[in-house]
């Protein structure tokens, strides 16, 4: 009987994982429908808020992809990163001249959410542009 609970227990996990779309338009397996991202918005030009943000992933972890993700104008990029054994996404994108979007992105090896490492770096980008 054990075993077969075991079974039936493995096989509903397998089914409620998938495939999770990142800020930086690559997919990665893990748990669907929970918020594992954070955006904010300054008002600084897309290059000056994309050298914070690779700063900070830099500072806290390993940087590891740095993605261009609208090439003809270099209004949207992204990187990605290794930050308390956790995977890193962030995304930088120009929403007018005048202001930038970050969002940030993170998940566990197991394709967990770690919304508590998203706020941390999201507020230290903000720091680094304030400086």
């Amino acid at each position: 009987m054990k075993p077969v609970l075991f079974a039936a227990f493995l096989g509903i996990g397998l089914i409620a994982t998938g495939c999770v779309r990142t800020v930086s338009g690559t997919k990665t397996a893990a748990w669907p429908l929970v918020k594992d991202r954070i955006e904010g918005r300054y008002e600084r030009p897309v290059n000056e808020v994309y050298d914070a943000a690779k700063a900070v992933i830099v500072s806290n972890g390993v940087l590891s992809n740095e993605y261009i993700l609208h090439e003809t104008t270099n209004s949207v990029r992204a990187l990605e990163g290794k930050v308390k054994q956790r995977t890193v996404w962030i995304r930088v994108e120009s929403v007018d001249p005048t202001v930038t979007a970050v969002t940030v992105q993170a998940r566990t090896k197991g394709g967990g959410k770690d919304i508590e490492l998203v706020h941390e770096l999201e507020k230290q980008i903000a720091l680094k542009l304030v400086k």
